[in-house]
């Protein structure tokens, strides 16, 4: 029997370079965003995620589907799953980390094996669409 952990993330990109953050006391880094609270639409997590990991506010308004990544959870038991649900969007504020995040820091498509299996299938996507290098 698999589980799956549902979370909603942000896709930044600049330069050829994509925005991650590192929790306190962890190594890998992942793209901002998280859990789905109970009744949440992907906007109002997203939004929520994004100002309590880097301080910054979403607009709703601008997301776009990027796509939907599932992999093996890091650190879970076999058949424990990660569904990732993607939106690039446009923000408002000034990148800082908040609350558990230790760092935010860009990365670019050789710096994917220092996050999780489904952050790397992300960083595929990316690439194959021109977004980083």
């Amino acid at each position: 029997m698999s589980s799956i952990i549902d979370k909603i993330a942000w896709i930044h990109v600049v330069n050829h370079q994509v925005l991650v953050a590192r929790s306190k006391g962890k190594d890998n880094y992942y793209f901002p965003g998280g859990k789905r609270e109970a009744g949440e639409t992907d906007a109002e997590t997203l939004v929520r995620e994004a100002e309590e990991e880097v301080s910054v506010r979403i607009k709703p308004e601008t997301m776009v589907h990027f796509g939907t990544f599932s992999a093996q959870a890091d650190g879970k038991p076999e058949g424990i799953l990660v569904q990732m649900t993607c939106y690039l969007a446009d923000y408002e504020g000034e990148l800082a980390p908040a609350s558990e995040i230790a760092e935010l820091a860009w990365f670019s498509y050789k710096d994917c094996q220092r996050t999780s299996v489904v952050s790397r299938i992300i960083f595929d996507r990316l690439r194959e669409h021109g977004l980083l290098k």
